[in-house]
C-alpha cells in the first residue's frame, strides 16, 4: 500500500476549530498514514482477495495530508478532547473577537514550529431566525466581530510569516453571502463581506505568492444547524425544507468541506481569489421564493384558453 503526503511538514492554523465544520478541517489536515492505514485494513485485505482470485495486483493509496494543526475556540473543553483525540495537533484557548488571543495564537504556533503555511478562518456564528425589525446595531456589531473582524484580525497578523512561506489563507463563507437568505440579512451582510474580502486581499498578496480562497458551504449537517432547527416551531420540518433545498437529496457533511479546504491549501495552486461552493447544488434552478403571506400578482390566461 503506497501513501501519498498532501501537506505533510506544513503548519497549518484554523478558529473555531473545537466541532462541527472546524473540527473535521483539524482533523483532515493533521491525518496521518498510520490512520488511514487503519480506515482502510478492511477494504484492503478484501480488495487483495479479489485481485489474488482475479490473477491481477492490487495497489491501494492511503492519502496522509500530514500537517502540523494549532486551533483555537471558546469551547476549552472541546478544544482539549480533540487535541487528545488527534495527533499532531495544538489546542489553544482563545476567542477571535480579542486580538490579543489571535497574537498568542501566531506567537505559539511560531514558537512551537517556526513558521506557518495556511490560516483557515472558520470561526463564525449565525442567530436564530430574526425579521429585520428585531435586529438590533448592537447584535449586528457583535456578529460582524466573529464573523468578519475576526477573519480580518488573524489575517492580518498571519500575513508576514505566510509571505515568508508563500502560504495561503482559506476564509469560510457561505453561500447565503451570494444567494442571501430570509430572516438573517445581518448574518448575509457579514458572510458577503467576507467573500468580498477574500477577493480584495487575493490581488493584494499575490506579488507576495500568497493565495487567498474562501469555500462557501451550503447545508452542512453540523451541531449549529442542529441548534438552529431546535430554536424552531417545527424542527423536523425545518431538517426536511434544510435537505430538500439540494438537488442531491441530502445536507453535505462537515468532512466535505474539510476535503475542500486541504484541496485549496495543498493543490489549488494556481487558484486564488476562488469562492469554492460546497452546497449539493442547493444555488441551481428555480425554486418557489414568495411565501403565502407575500402579495402576488398571478397571470390570468385569455378567454377560452
Amino acid at each position: 500500500m503506497a501513501a501519498v503526503t498532501r501537506y505533510s511538514g506544513k503548519v497549518v492554523v484554523v478558529t473555531g476549530g473545537s466541532r462541527g465544520i472546524g473540527a473535521a478541517i483539524v482533523r483532515a489536515f493533521a491525518a496521518r498514514v498510520a490512520g488511514a492505514l487503519d480506515g482502510h485494513k478492511r477494504a484492503a485485505e478484501a480488495v487483495t482477495q479479489v485481485g489474488r482470485a482475479c490473477n491481477f495486483v492490487v495497489f491501494l493509496l492511503a492519502v496522509d495530508s500530514g500537517s502540523q494543526v494549532v486551533f483555537c475556540d471558546k469551547d476549552e473543553a472541546g478544544g482539549r478532547a480533540l487535541e487528545q483525540e488527534v495527533p499532531g495537533t495544538v489546542f489553544i484557548p482563545g476567542d477571535v473577537t480579542q486580538e490579543g488571543d489571535l497574537q498568542t495564537l501566531i506567537s505559539e504556533t511560531l514558537s512551537r514550529f517556526g513558521h506557518l503555511d495556511c490560516v483557515v478562518n472558520n470561526a463564525g456564528y449565525h442567530p436564530p431566525a430574526q425579521s429585520p425589525e428585531e435586529t438590533s446595531a448592537q447584535s449586528f456589531r457583535q456578529l460582524l466581530e466573529v464573523n468578519l473582524l475576526g477573519t480580518y484580525t488573524l489575517t492580518k497578523l498571519a500575513l508576514p510569516h505566510l509571505r515568508k512561506s508563500r502560504g495561503n489563507i482559506i476564509n469560510i463563507s457561505s453561500l447565503v453571502g451570494a444567494i442571501g437568505q430570509s430572516q438573517a440579512v445581518t448574518y448575509v451582510a457579514t458572510k458577503g463581506a467576507v467573500t468580498a474580502m477574500t477577493k480584495a486581499l487575493a490581488l493584494d498578496e499575490s506579488r507576495h505568492g500568497v493565495r487567498v480562497n474562501c469555500i462557501s458551504p451550503g447545508n452542512i449537517w453540523t451541531p449549529l444547524w442542529e441548534e438552529l432547527a431546535a430554536s424552531t416551531s417545527d424542527p423536523r420540518a425545518t431538517i426536511l425544507e434544510g435537505t430538500l433545498a439540494q438537488p442531491l437529496g441530502r445536507m453535505g457533511q462537515p468532512a466535505e468541506v474539510a476535503a475542500a479546504a486541504v484541496f485549496l491549501a495543498s493543490e489549488a495552486t494556481f487558484c486564488t481569489g476562488l469562492e469554492l461552493l460546497v452546497t449539493g447544488g442547493a444555488e441551481l434552478g428555480y425554486g418557489r421564493k414568495a411565501s403565502r403571506s407575500s402579495l402576488v400578482e398571478v397571470p390570468t390566461l385569455p378567454p377560452n384558453t
